[in-house]
């Protein structure tokens, strides 16, 4: 295993997005930070964050699309 000094910064995203999609069973806003550092993995692999956002935000449910758009824009998470 490497040593997590070593890991690059795309690798970096990738877990932390893993550790925040399991953190989301005891708090929802934990979904949040997993769907934001996707968007940093996306970005660090040289691709569009932004390309990669619209298509998460046209995947969500119809019933809580505006609870979840609303809570990114309230959160850190506005920017990647």
């Amino acid at each position: 295993m490497r040593d997590a000094r070593e890991a690059s910064l795309g690798a970096i995203a990738v877990a932390r997005s893993v550790g925040h999609t399991v953190a989301t069973a005891h708090m929802a806003d934990h979904s949040l930070g997993a769907a934001w550092y996707a968007l940093k993995a996306v970005k660090n692999a040289g691709n569009s964050p932004d390309e990669e956002k619209k298509r998460q935000n046209q995947q969500l449910p119809s019933e809580i699309k505006d609870l979840v758009l609303t809570a990114w824009e309230s959160k850190k998470f506005r920017k990647v």
